[in-house]
């Protein structure tokens, strides 16, 4: 029997992320997934409404073959068919699953580098990002589960509670964060093994609540490129492109990362770094305030909302905050001020904004409902 969860986030997708109207297109892409269900009920919820569904069923383990084995003109013909049909679109669901998280980790540096190049730019920064009603999600898997340390039963049911979270008085809740940070200038950042200023000046910011990401719950923009100068210490660790940082550490002197570590795979990091001329400087700078996340779980769709944390993202700005920076990365760090991860301190023009993961200011205070 369905899970009657699984049609009501199918409900969200389509109708509050993507807001699917009658006649459009839209591709629904599926990575691992364990079963169909969410898929179907995808497809039915946007014939419903009167939508044109395609689905695309893909397998990772088929992918690490493609990605390792891979050469310019291989995964060009596949980044160039793969454009063509996210080209016909008007609107995107992705939804990744993981039978095993880590199996990209062996595929080399250089390799994944081409699939970014040929595959990863061109469909998703290029195309889907800019040009359709895109929502991604993960599913929930038993990799995920033993991420996250809970049984399978208790990941399921902590998915399904955050992923069909009430968007709207989210959102109203995101409004005054928004129009304190369209009204900032400087932004200084506190915490242990940070000490981070830059400016966010005449960048827009962009409230989400469900329109992109499932999970949802950030307010983002992004840093002046030039203006980031000191050091952050992450203290979530981060699996990309299959392989895991822990305690990455960055050194920034006017805008640009000019020392860069962590443990055990620093020269990994400082490889992923030297992608582009863009991959050193920051193309998102954004808090975290979906306080039903807690605990950072090695998926960035979970671990940047977490309440009481921000995240700064190394590469590519979205065209909806922009700075000017253009990369083929775009990195999602995050960095946890709430006192079981050390406590912090966010300053706004010389005013302290966020204490330990709490907003301060009385305009604020729906945003620490929930965090404990």
């Amino acid at each position: 029997m369905k899970d009657p969860r699984i049609d009501e986030l199918a409900k969200v997708l389509i109708g509050h992320s993507c807001q699917l109207k009658a006649g459009e297109k839209i591709l629904i892409e599926a990575f691992d997934l364990p079963e169909p269900n969410l898929v179907c009920a995808l497809v039915e919820e946007a014939r419903r409404v009167g939508g044109l569904p395609i689905v695309s069923w893909k397998n990772n383990e088929i992918l690490r073959s493609l990605y390792a084995s891979g050469d310019a003109a291989s995964l060009g013909l596949m980044g160039e068919l793969e454009t063509h049909a996210m080209q016909q679109m008007d609107a995107y669901v992705g939804i990744r699953g993981a039978a095993n998280s880590d199996q990209f980790a062996d595929v080399p540096g250089q390799q994944m580098d081409l699939m970014t190049k040929h595959v990863w730019q061109p469909v998703h920064i290029d195309t889907r990002v800019p040009k359709t009603k895109w929502v991604v999600l993960r599913y929930p898997t038993h990799s995920m589960a033993q991420s996250a340390r809970m049984s399978t039963p208790a990941f399921e049911e902590f998915f399904f509670d955050v992923c069909t979270a009430d968007y709207a008085a989210m959102g109203k809740n995101q409004e005054p964060l928004k129009e304190l940070m369209l009204a900032t200038d400087q932004v200084h950042i506190k915490s242990p093994g940070t000490d981070l200023k830059f400016s966010i000046k005449d960048i827009p910011v962009i409230p989400c609540s469900g329109g992109r990401n499932i999970p949802d719950g950030e307010v983002f923009t992004a840093p002046i490129k030039d203006s980031l100068n000191g050091v952050i210490q992450y203290n979530a660790g981060s699996r990309y492109q299959g392989t895991i940082f822990e305690n990455i550490r960055f050194e920034f002197k006017d805008g640009k990362i000019i020392d860069a570590s962590c443990t055990g795979q620093t020269e990994r990091l400082n490889e992923i770094l030297d992608t582009d001329d863009g991959a050193r400087y920051i193309g998102e700078w954004s808090m975290g305030c979906n306080n039903r996340v807690k605990h950072p779980m090695l998926d960035t769709l979970f671990d940047e909302k977490i309440g009481g944390s921000m995240h700064l993202t190394p590469g590519n700005a979205y065209d909806s905050a922009d700075n000017g920076n253009r990369s083929r990365v775009h990195w999602d760090l995050v960095l946890i001020q709430t006192p079981e991860y050390g406590g912090g301190e966010i300053w706004f023009d010389g005013k302290l904004i966020r204490e330990n993961g709490r907003f301060l200011p009385e305009q604020l205070q729906p945003l620490n409902e929930g965090l404990g």
